[in-house]
């Protein structure tokens, strides 16, 4: 009896371990992007942020019966950002820290995830109109906030 329930624990532990293989890169660099760290630096808020979001889907693992692993990963990602807002108000120097934190939520799963907007409506509990002028703002806010090209060197 404990050899079989050590044998699935094993097959689970590997499943996962595949799994976090394949979509950690790609979860990191939207945890990144939610806690507001810069690119190609240290980034241990969204390193904390994905290990939560890990643990949880790893203690799920087995009642997932079908469900994609991915989704359910992301899924406990928003969640674990929606629960620690209040820590990355701060900017740190990312792509979108100058943006509110729900407007990053937003904005992430609209375009780097790829979520629908109903689906990150229902997600987030909000009306799909109210996720939709969270986007339009916060992609108006990142329009106008766009750095200047720098001047040409003049000519000799």
């Amino acid at each position: 009896m404990r050899e079989r329930r050590w044998a699935r624990e094993r097959c689970r532990a590997r499943e996962f371990e595949s799994f976090v293989a394949g979509a950690a890169g790609r979860l990191l660099h939207a945890a990144a992007l939610l806690t507001g760290e810069p690119d190609g630096q240290p980034a241990p808020a969204a390193e904390e942020l994905l290990i939560c979001a890990l643990s949880r889907t790893y203690a799920a693992w087995d009642r997932l019966r079908g469900e994609d692993p991915y989704d359910r990963a992301r899924r406990e990602l928003t969640a674990g950002f929606l629960h620690t807002t209040r820590r990355h108000r701060r900017p740190r120097g990312g792509l979108l820290d100058r943006l509110p934190p729900r407007e990053r939520l937003v904005l992430v799963l609209l375009l780097h995830e790829d979520v629908a907007e109903e689906q990150t409506a229902a997600q987030l509990g909000l009306p799909a109109e109210r996720v939709h002028a969270l986007f339009r703002h916060a992609v108006s806010e990142m329009r106008s906030s766009r750095p200047e090209p720098a001047p040409a060197p003049a000519p000799p």
